[in-house]
């Protein structure tokens, strides 16, 4: 089997380490990831920036292919169908581990999904994978256990065509899998002013920060429930983002 993974925290985060060692379980792995973070960036693609790669020889991934991108999360997808693997079938796209969760509103910005509907549109089959924290080093081994055994377990269930999966993990023992939708929710208060002093003045500006409202804090069939309940959260999207029920 013909594995590609990817991720939008940049080539060497302990999440896309980890994801590509246990993918290796399961077939041939190549990795495509970014020569540094591209949070934020959904399924965005280098229109006007010639994208360059160069392959990553010395490394522990038990036999994989490492490839670095100045491109986006989406651009990893492509050069990975189109030159990379153009001669061969891709049985599985790959996206994360990704530090911070993807669940929500998230998941309209995230380059981790991004990547994976790119994936989907292409008709390869395609599993998101993030954790409930930012921080670079949160303890992973919780989670390990689960990556190839979910992978393969929703490979021999079937992933419908222009589908991908959204798994978003809590921190620390997992206590279980459910099966969940997107929660209702947005964020508040998301631009923190700054000023940045430069030689000729002092400019004013915003970073972005803000916090998550969760918009129906009752539910319990949502990713948001889900994570803060020790559960692996599973959520099918689809590519079509028609409202049909506005037709």
């Amino acid at each position: 089997m013909e594995i590609v993974v990817v991720n939008d925290d940049g080539w060497g985060t302990a999440g896309i380490r980890l994801l590509a060692k246990e993918m290796t379980k399961l077939g041939h792995v190549t990795v495509i990831a970014p020569d540094g973070p591209r949070s934020g960036y959904g399924a965005c693609i280098s229109v006007t920036t010639p994208i360059l790669l160069r392959r990553i020889e010395e490394h522990d991934l038990n036999g994989a292919e490492v490839y670095v991108t100045n491109g986006t999360p989406a651009d990893c997808v492509k050069i990975a169908r189109e030159e990379l693997l153009v001669d061969k079938t891709i049985d599985l796209l790959v996206s994360g581990i990704n530090h911070g969760n993807n669940a929500a509103i998230n998941t309209m910005y995230s380059g981790t999904i991004g990547a994976c509907l790119v994936a989907a549109e292409k008709g390869i089959p395609a599993i998101g994978w993030s954790i409930n924290s930012h921080q670079m080093d949160v303890d992973l081994h919780w989670l390990q256990p689960f990556l190839a055994d979910v992978t393969q377990h929703l490979l021999e269930e079937g992933i419908a065509p222009k589908t991908c999966f959204n798994i978003n993990a809590p921190i620390g023992e997992i206590e279980g899998i459910r099966w969940t939708r997107q929660c209702r929710g947005h964020w508040a208060k998301e631009l923190a002013p700054i000023e940045e002093k430069l030689p000729d003045g002092v400019i004013k500006g915003w970073k972005l920060a803000g916090q998550f409202v969760n918009e129906e804090p009752k539910a319990t069939d949502t990713d948001i429930w889900a994570i803060e309940h020790q559960r692996l959260a599973i959520t099918p999207l689809t590519i079509d983002w028609t409202n049909y029920g506005s037709l």
